[in-house]
């Protein structure tokens, strides 16, 4: 099922994720956000943008040569990290807007897979960019909170009417009686 993404200006957005306790009852959830990342043209989705208070994401850049599976990451945290890349982003929770963000060429992650198992892997290239991006929504961090505050004010009023949009959104859900 396509879930609605949550947009700039959405507390959950700002807020660290709860872990995952309980690994038999997200199966439906993690196709769910397959199911929007995809419906949203995205390459990577957290919990959180989808409005569930969840360390979980999931990635999917099986359409580059770089990896050729679709995957899913609970409980993230990077342990270690090297090198430096330059590229422009754009976020799903941020639309329309993009702009170059620097972050580690490779990072070694601990996390737990679907099922609960532990692991810990190196990543690299673009798979380590779309993890860093996503574990960031999972700390509470969105690509913004990277620019400088000159940066920032080039932004400004697109943030504004997303920020105006989430509050309409929302006040018409709570007004229907669907609060998610």
């Amino acid at each position: 099922m396509v879930r609605p993404i949550i947009t700039y200006g959405d507390p959950i957005l700002s807020k660290l994720a709860k872990p995952v306790s309980d690994f038999s009852c997200i199966e439906d959830l993690i196709q769910d956000m397959f199911d929007t990342m995809y419906e949203e043209e995205g390459i990577g989705l957290a919990a959180n943008q989808i409005g569930i208070d969840l360390n979980l994401l999931v990635v999917d850049i099986s359409h580059t040569e770089e990896w050729d599976e679709s995957m899913v990451f609970a409980n993230v945290e990077i342990t270690d990290f090297n090198g430096e890349s330059v590229i422009e982003e754009g976020c799903l929770s941020l639309p329309e807007i993009r702009f170059d963000v620097t972050r580690p060429e490779e990072i070694v992650l601990k996390y737990q897979d679907q099922t609960g198992k532990q692991i810990e892997s190196e990543f690299g290239g673009l798979m380590a960019r779309v993890l860093q991006h996503e574990i960031d929504h999972l700390n509470g961090v969105m690509m913004i909170d990277y620019l400088s505050p000159l940066q920032f004010q080039q932004y400004k009023n697109r943030l504004q009417e997303l920020t105006n949009r989430q509050k309409e959104e929302t006040q018409e859900q709570f007004s229907r009686g669907i609060v998610l």
